[in-house]
């Protein structure tokens, strides 16, 4: 498909250029120099010669097989045949091949030479496999069996069984790793997909109340004290009016409402969302990741803490609130849209929660303690 091309008279303009570079590259520029990258590298390994000149028809055909695979993946991320995805798919898709190439090269070598490839077989399941997964647990076993051998002084060597088995191992690590990222960036496009409409909802609400500010007034009518003269008033965040009869409530209400009143009290639940989300930085940690996941949670929370403050008003003057459904001033009304702005926190909290979760996974699993070894009498030495 071909990319996307500019007008001769569009590329003078101020920015255009630039924004043809967010257009090809799209937030996955990180993603796909890192399939760059391992490409690279496994194309230099395909073109070491291999000790002892062995080339067996076999062995030919898997490279062959490895060379075709690495050749798709860099066409799936060549912005000249294929366009960038909002959602990523071609990063993941040129991983996929990239993971058939790196198998099918592991398949060309020797036990003898996979062997000085365990420590990096054992650093890649450990970081993505879980230590019960069947898996983790051979490699394991069988690298602490090596290295007894070595200390021993005995010669140590993999079978053909273990080499398959240990292709496997590493398959299953990579589409593991897959995985946690295909996670996190599905976690942070719907994370943003919420905050986009919220939004929308926020700016329909604010054109909604403008245009029929008398639909739902959002005025408080005070009554006057016990045993006081006087008469009801009526209190709206950007406007107020004293002695009104009883019978007049509804006519003065409509009056004193204004068309700013709903975007008064949202732009100050937004602010009041923004300083949650800045005292929220102290709680996250770092990540090494291209998925903004923190940044979009930091988003979420602002047309949040706008749709909270105008809800949590109309639950009080609707008398959900006991004891707070007559605020008597507009400052009491703009200082409650304060605190119920800010309150967004307790509902994107668990957000929070999950995205930090996410973000931990695609570290990897946490280390554990290995499990305690039953006592057993002592194995017969091996011949």
């Amino acid at each position: 498909m071909a990319t996307w091309r500019m007008a001769p008279w569009a590329g003078r303009m101020p920015g255009v250029r630039r924004f043809g570079e967010w257009e090809r590259e799209r937030g996955s520029w990180v993603l796909c120099e890192e399939v760059r990258a391992d490409v690279h590298e496994l194309r230099t390994l395909l073109a070491a010669p291999r000790h002892g000149g062995d080339q067996s028809p076999e062995r030919a055909e898997l490279l062959r097989g490895a060379q075709q695979a690495l050749d798709r993946a860099m066409d799936v991320i060549d912005p000249a045949t294929h366009r960038r995805s909002l959602t990523a798919s071609h990063v993941t898709t040129a991983q996929l091949h990239l993971n058939c190439a790196r198998s099918l090269w592991m398949r060309t070598l020797s036990p003898a030479e996979l062997q000085s490839f365990l420590p990096a077989v054992c650093a890649a399941v450990k970081q993505h496999l879980a230590p019960t997964d069947e898996h983790r647990i051979f490699v394991e076993r069988l690298a602490g069996d090596l290295r007894e051998d070595e200390e021993a002084g005995r010669p140590a060597s993999l079978t053909e069984g273990q080499l398959v088995t240990l292709v496997a191992a590493v398959d299953t690590a990579h589409q593991a790793g897959l995985r946690e990222k295909l996670r996190a960036d599905s976690f942070a496009r719907i994370v943003r997909w919420i905050a986009v409409f919220l939004f929308c909802a926020v700016i329909a609400v604010g054109v909604l109340s403008a245009l029929w500010r008398t639909a739902v007034p959002l005025c408080f009518t005070p009554a006057p004290s016990p045993g006081a003269r006087g008469d009801f008033s009526v209190v709206c965040p950007t406007g107020a009016s004293a002695s009104v009869p009883a019978g007049r409530l509804d006519a003065r209400t409509r009056e004193a409402a204004g068309w700013g009143d709903y975007i008064v009290v949202m732009l100050i639940g937004l602010v009041a969302a923004g300083i949650a989300a800045a005292s929220a930085l102290r709680k996250i940690r770092g990540t090494s990741t291209a998925f903004g996941i923190p940044i979009a949670l930091a988003l979420l929370k602002l047309p949040t803490g706008a749709l909270t403050a105008v809800l949590g008003l109309l639950l009080m003057r609707g008398g959900f609130v006991p004891g707070l459904s007559a605020l008597d001033s507009p400052g009491q009304i703009l200082a409650w849209a304060v605190v119920l702005g800010y309150s967004q926190e307790l509902f994107t909290k668990f957000v929070d929660r999950q995205g930090q979760a996410v973000l931990d996974g695609v570290r990897g699993p946490s280390p554990s303690q290995p499990p305690p070894v039953p006592a057993t009498p002592p194995a017969e030495p091996r011949r």
